[in-house]
C-alpha cells in the first residue's frame, strides 16, 4: 500500500493510523475484569453496572488509539520509522497523515479519552482523576523515553494488565483481592508477548538506532525462550481461580497454550524479517483467545 493509494488525512489514513489490530490488547483486560466482576456480584446478589463497564472499555480503546498516534508521531520525528522498517507501515512516515494533523489527532483523542473517563469518578472516587492522568502521561513517556531504555515490557504489564483489570473490577465491586491481581498479571504478561515479538523483529534496526529494548539487552535466543515462558506463566497465574472454586476459569486458559506454542515455533523458524508480522498478528489473536477462555471459564464455573 503506497501513499498514492491513500489520500492524505483521509478517513482511511486515520483508520490505518489507529492500528485496529492492536485494539484486542486493550479490550482483553477489560473483558476479564468485567467477567470476574459479573461473577462475584452475582454471588453477592448485587447488580452489575453496565455504564461504567462500557466507559472503562471505551477509555481503554481510545487510550490505545492515542498511544498509537503518539508512537506514530514521535517515532517519525526521531527518525525511527525509516525505509528499513520491517513492521507495518506508519501513517506519518508514509505521508498518509501530516505531522500537524497527527498532532491535532493526539490532542483530540487525549481530550476525548479524558472526557469519557471523567464520569468514572462517580463510581470509583476522585482518585480516578489521578489514575487517568497517569495513563495519559505514560502513553507519552512510553514512546518518547521509556521504551528506548528497556522499560517497555514493564509498562505493558502495568497498563495492559494490572491497571485496567484492577481498576475496572474495583469500579464494579469496590473491592480487590489476590485472585483479581493474579488475573491482571496473567493478561499483562500474555500481552507483553506482543511487544516481545515486535521488538524481536526490529532487533537489528533498534541496535542501529540506539534503542535498547529488552530484546536488544538479552539477545534473540533468550528472547525466544522468554516468549514461550510468558504464555506458560500467564496460564499458571490463572490457577489462582481455584481459590474461588472457579475450576473452568482455571483450566480453560490452558487451551491457549496450543496456539501460543504454535506461534512460538513459527517465530523461531522465521527468525527475522517482515514475515514476523504474521507472527505479530497471531500473537494478538492469542491474547484475545486467552482473555475469552478465561472469561468464559469464570462465568460458567
Amino acid at each position: 500500500m503506497t501513499k498514492q493509494d491513500i489520500s492524505t488525512n483521509s478517513f482511511k489514513a486515520w483508520y490505518l493510523a489507529s492500528r485496529p489490530k492492536t485494539l484486542t490488547g486493550a479490550a482483553a483486560p477489560i473483558l476479564i475484569a468485567l467477567s470476574a466482576a459479573w461473577k462475584d456480584l452475582s454471588l453477592e446478589n448485587r447488580d452489575f453496572l453496565w455504564l461504567p463497564g462500557l466507559l472503562c472499555l471505551a477509555f481503554a480503546l481510545l487510550m490505545q488509539i492515542d498511544a498509537n498516534f503518539i508512537n506514530d508521531y514521535f517515532d517519525f520525528k526521531k527518525g525511527v520509522d525509516t525505509e528499513e522498517r520491517l513492521g507495518p507501515k506508519r501513517a506519518c512516515a508514509q505521508g498518509w497523515i501530516t505531522l500537524k494533523a497527527m498532532k491535532w489527532g493526539i490532542i483530540l483523542t487525549t481530550v476525548l479519552s479524558c472526557l469519557i473517563g471523567l464520569p468514572l469518578i462517580q463510581y470509583g472516587g476522585i482518585e480516578m482523576i489521578g489514575i487517568g492522568a497517569i495513563c495519559v502521561v505514560f502513553s507519552f513517556l512510553y514512546t518518547t523515553t521509556l521504551a528506548r531504555k528497556g522499560l517497555g515490557d514493564l509498562l505493558v504489564i502495568l497498563f495492559f494488565g494490572i491497571v485496567p483489570v484492577c481498576i475496572t473490577y474495583y469500579i464494579q465491586t469496590k473491592n480487590l483481592d489476590a485472585t483479581v491481581f493474579a488475573l491482571s498479571l496473567a493478561i499483562g504478561i500474555a500481552t507483553d508477548a506482543l511487544l516481545i515479538v515486535n521488538n524481536y523483529r526490529d532487533r537489528e534496526t533498534d541496535v542501529h538506532s540506539g534503542k535498547k529494548t529488552l530484546v536488544v539487552l538479552i539477545g534473540y535466543k533468550t528472547t525466544e525462550r522468554l516468549y514461550l515462558f510468558l504464555g506458560i506463566i500467564a496460564c499458571m497465574l490463572c490457577f489462582s481461580l481455584f481459590c474461588k472454586n472457579q475450576v473452568f476459569g482455571a483450566l480453560l486458559p490452558l487451551l491457549y497454550l496450543f496456539p501460543h506454542i504454535q506461534t512460538w515455533k513459527e517465530m523461531c523458524r522465521i527468525h527475522k524479517g517482515k514475515q514476523l508480522n504474521q507472527t505479530l498478528g497471531k500473537t494478538a489473536r492469542n491474547i484475545f483467545i486467552l482473555a475469552l477462555l478465561t472469561s468464559i471459564g469464570i462465568l460458567i464455573s
